[in-house]
């Protein structure tokens, strides 16, 4: 059986707390072997910047209190015998969930945005001394430059998740490669 993983995403609101977590389990040839997707009604009721893409889309939603929406998720996550947890700019994801600290958390982030790692990325960019993009390093500007023609991020994060397990797949790069936070 292959090493599975999970790429987490969530939203916030104006309070800065999670009103939403998108999950999407995927293989080592990240391909996606299950997925959940949260929404906290109490968090989501207050408003957020995303608030208007909260319930744009066909993934089913599971709604509860946060404490009941963490235990079902890290029976979800236990279940697949998950370990690592990925994000696009984990320490955000973290950081709102902190029930999570016991997993290995990794940042795509850290991989994506980097022209040593990223053969994708047009050499004319402007570049800090690291190798990191200065600018225009998030997921839809990513998106783009991987090649994926018209993407518009949605802010969803069951869609964000899965757009984020996508450019994991388009790099390539074996799990173990991205950095743990």
């Amino acid at each position: 059986m292959s090493k599975r993983f999970a790429v987490i995403d969530t939203e916030t609101n104006w309070y800065d707390e999670v009103m939403s977590i998108g999950v999407i389990i995927a293989n080592s040839n990240f391909e996606k072997t299950d997925s959940r997707y949260y929404v906290l009604p109490n968090e989501a009721a207050v408003g957020g910047m995303y608030s208007s893409t909260i319930y744009t889309t066909n993934h089913k939603i599971i709604s509860g209190l946060r404490s009941n929406v963490i235990s079902d998720l890290k029976s979800l996550l236990n279940s697949n015998d998950v370990d690592d947890l990925f994000a696009y700019n984990a320490s955000f994801d973290k950081r709102h969930l902190p029930e999570l600290s016991d997993f290995c958390w990794r940042d795509i982030m850290k991989i994506a945005a980097y022209k040593q790692y990223n053969p994708h990325i047009p050499k004319n960019l402007p570049f800090c001394g690291t190798g990191r993009l200065k600018r225009g390093f998030g997921v839809e500007p990513m998106l783009q430059m991987l090649g994926v023609n018209n993407y518009s991020e949605t802010h969803n994060a069951i869609i964000d998740a899965k757009d984020e397990l996508l450019i994991m797949k388009i790099l390539n790069y074996d799990i173990d490669f991205y950095p743990e936070i």
